[in-house]
């Protein structure tokens, strides 16, 4: 879950720029992938992109429901061709998805130059759309193995609008406790060797919880970036599940969007141990709503 994944696009580089004490439990030690503590990449650049069984996120389980504003991105790593993974995404208007930075990072990937909008399967259904713009938040930083990402919120201009409803960014996130659900095409095994991670084909869904501050280790959560426990044993999201969404139910039970997956909430932890950390999506609306309306 190293900063799970990355994605660039090649022709309009990522960066637009348009506009207490811990309570975790580090039980075991995870490899921190050079460069990758905040790419995680999506598996792509294994050579084994097996299609999986029906556990993933890495123990979550297959989407019980459609998720229309659930986008898949495929990338290609920068330092390895060969690398071909995938980004989540998460459709907040007819023409504009939201994901990581890291996602769209031209030092890390490049994007294939499409996405997938509204699909439980990651190559097949749904709506294929052409990117026609990325926009990174100005002030992301990479966090380089040695900390969280910083700002590490994207955007995806699609070349037209789809049909796909889009998701509704929350007002605020729950607090702390507050039932939440992360989605995702991340590998179902955080083996240290990479070249045993299983990547299915089918959407997978995992429900978590806010988890407060202090579940996460210090200077990695805060109001920008939330901190995610998982509801089920030794479960989390991992390499391939950058950029995609965390959600919680409104009063309604209709779902809106929270979080945006950047990586582990701690150092030196495999993902199943846990906890994740995800941008805040409500804590950049401002940021958001603007670079949409300067970027057309």
């Amino acid at each position: 879950m190293d900063q799970f994944l990355l994605v660039a696009e090649a022709e309009h580089v990522a960066h637009a720029r348009p506009i207490g004490e811990p309570v975790f439990n580090l039980k075991s030690s995870r490899r921190t992938v050079a460069r990758t503590a905040s790419v995680a990449l999506t598996g792509a650049a294994c050579a084994a992109m097996m299609t999986g069984s029906a556990e993933a996120i890495v123990n979550g389980s297959d989407s019980t429901q459609r998720y229309p504003s659930m986008v898949s991105i495929p990338v290609t790593g920068v330092d390895d061709p060969t690398f071909k993974g995938v980004c989540g995404g998460t459709l907040i208007d007819s023409k504009w998805v939201l994901t990581a930075a890291h996602c769209v990072d031209p030092t890390l990937v490049t994007l294939d130059g499409t996405v997938r909008i509204g699909s439980e399967w990651k190559t097949s259904g749904g709506t294929v759309r052409s990117v026609a713009k990325t926009v990174s938040h100005p002030g992301y930083r990479n966090g380089e193995g040695t900390g969280p990402n910083r700002n590490d919120i994207a955007l995806v201009r699609l070349d037209r609008p789809v049909t796909e409803k889009p998701i509704r960014i929350a007002d605020k996130p729950g607090r702390p406790g507050t039932p939440t659900r992360i989605l995702g095409f991340g590998t179902i095994d955080d083996a240290p060797d990479h070249t045993k991670w299983v990547f299915p084909d089918r959407l997978q869904e995992l429900d978590t919880r806010r988890g407060a501050v202090s579940d996460c280790a210090p200077g990695y959560a805060d109001s920008t970036r939330l901190c995610t426990i998982s509801q089920v044993p030794k479960a989390m999201a991992c390499n391939g599940d950058s950029g995609g969404p965390q959600l919680q139910q409104d009063r309604r039970g209709r779902w809106e969007l929270i979080g945006v997956t950047s990586g582990p909430g701690a150092p030196g932890v495999r993902c199943s141990e846990g906890p994740g950390l995800y941008t805040s999506a409500p804590a950049y609306s401002g940021w958001i709503h603007k670079a949409m309306a300067h970027n057309g």
